[in-house]
């Protein structure tokens, strides 16, 4: 419970998707009074085309909490509006791009939670990048907005391991909640006064993490069987590596979710698809790559019998 009585935090609180509504959640209960949430308009999804909220505006009006929606950020209207709620803290988790009329606002500026130790992994895809590079530890960090992305001074951080068998679902269900504790002691701090800010070490060789386009989904077979590995589990379930199923005159696009290794010698060219009864692999360099979860082109993701069953693999099946 926030118990400070000279300083009470009034906190703005800005987020959109599910990773965001685990710090709300969080504040709500460790009772910090929440004047207003900002979040992205609704916006038209899914094949109906049905307008959806953000999980954030849907928590937020679980809580009956004044909920503003702005399209643009440096909008004068907004910008009053935001003002008139008259917060001294705001708490941004998973939002976008902030200007520096609404960062600097108000007193206590505006602190940020990201999925990483920054400095390293600072972007849009910090959670995917981590398991795609083969990390076994990564964490979450917050810090107070500057001008640039993600560079600003650290307040607290917090780690945890990655998983052999962690995915993206897994790790940022796990960061998620780890990261909505911090966002609250965070805040205890401030409200406090006791918040020490710690400039970020940029030493070492930093790894980005830039936004994921469709070509980095793209699986190349050629590399090693780690990496291919670490790269299907860095993008599932989310938005899924994919690779080209060539099975006779035929090619289509084919997203994997979810693998194993197997070491094997072998003499298959790299990509062959072998397929036995209890089984779908790939050769790949020094073994094999195990397919056990697909989906093809308007369908529904299947475990790999399921998808064996409604093909006919021709032997000279592969995958590029």
């Amino acid at each position: 419970m926030s118990t400070s009585k000279h300083n009470p935090l009034r906190i703005v609180f800005m987020g959109t998707p599910d990773f965001a509504v685990g710090s709300l959640e969080q504040l709500i209960k460790a009772d910090f009074n929440v004047v207003g949430v900002v979040t992205a308009p609704d916006r038209p999804a899914g094949r109906g085309r049905k307008v959806q909220e953000s999980a954030v505006k849907q928590c937020a009006t679980k809580h009956n909490l004044k909920v503003l929606q702005p399209t643009n950020l440096k909008d004068k209207a907004f910008l009053e509006e935001l003002k008139s709620l008259d917060a001294n803290l705001q708490v941004v988790v998973a939002f976008r791009m902030l200007p520096k009329a609404v960062w600097q606002m108000p007193e206590h500026g505006t602190f940020n939670l990201h999925a990483s130790l920054l400095p390293q992994y600072r972007g849009a895809a910090p959670i995917n990048w981590a398991i795609i590079n083969g990390e076994t530890e990564t964490g979450v960090t917050t810090f107070f907005i500057d001008e640039k992305i993600d560079t600003g001074s650290i307040i607290l951080q917090k780690t945890t391991s990655i998983l052999p068998d962690d995915n993206v679902g897994t790790l940022h269900d796990r960061l998620m909640e780890v990261g909505s504790h911090l966002v609250v002691e965070t805040c205890k701090q401030i409200e406090a006064g006791t918040v020490k800010r710690q400039k970020q070490d940029e030493s070492a060789a930093l790894k980005p993490a830039p936004k994921i386009h469709k070509e980095t989904c793209r699986i190349d077979w050629e590399a090693s069987m780690e990496d291919i590995y670490n790269h299907i589990r860095g993008l599932s379930p989310y938005p899924g590596a994919w690779t080209e199923l060539v099975n006779g005159d035929k090619a289509e696009a084919m997203k994997i979710f979810t693998t194993e290794m197997e070491q094997a010698d072998h003499n298959y060219e790299i990509g062959k698809l072998i397929a036995e009864k209890k089984s779908l692999k790939v050769a790949v360099q020094n073994g094999y790559i195990s397919l056990l979860e697909l989906q093809l082109p308007g369908k529904r993701r299947m475990q790999f019998n399921e998808v064996l069953n409604g093909l006919n693999l021709e032997n000279k099946a592969h995958l590029r």
